[in-house]
């Protein structure tokens, strides 16, 4: 009779942590992002299309309205019993190429409470540097045509 109890026991604890364990979030990830490692072979303002292809691969999104920039979406989702997948997870690779095919800027985006968040950027030098702030402003003003305030 105790070897009963110990045997029923013993089936009970296994048929509930199986139970438990079936409770038990499922991760999912979908997509690609380059490493750090492998963007530090990149150079902005060096680079082309080819080799930044070369260096990490051509990636599953490009520009919407022109070739101007390649997108990396990788994504991380969490699957818990009954309920739909929630995405806990996401970053956005996105590399700009300028009009002649060379790389021009590296910025890495991450989802926090559902706002897009910059994490990274690489940027090539403005054509602004070394003009102040009033030679910007009092430039427009020669590029104003009256045509244009008159339907």
């Amino acid at each position: 009779m105790a070897q009963r109890r110990q045997i029923l026991r013993l089936a009970t604890g296994l048929v509930l942590g199986v139970a438990l364990s079936g409770c038990a979030a499922v991760y999912r990830n979908h997509g690609y992002v380059p490493s750090d490692d492998q963007l530090a072979e990149l150079t902005v303002g060096v680079d082309t299309r080819d080799t930044v292809a070369a260096a990490v691969g051509r990636p599953t999104s490009t520009g919407v309205l022109d070739a101007s920039g390649w997108y990396y979406v990788q994504s991380r989702f969490r699957n818990f019993a009954y309920r739909a997948p929630e995405e806990v997870e996401r970053e956005v690779l996105a590399i700009s190429f300028d009009d002649g095919g060379v790389m021009t800027n590296i910025e890495r985006f991450g989802l926090r409470d559902g706002r897009v968040v910059p994490l990274s950027r690489r940027v090539t030098e403005s054509n602004i540097q070394g003009s102040g702030f009033l030679r910007q402003i009092f430039s427009n003003f020669g590029r104003v045509n009256a045509a244009d305030f008159i339907n």
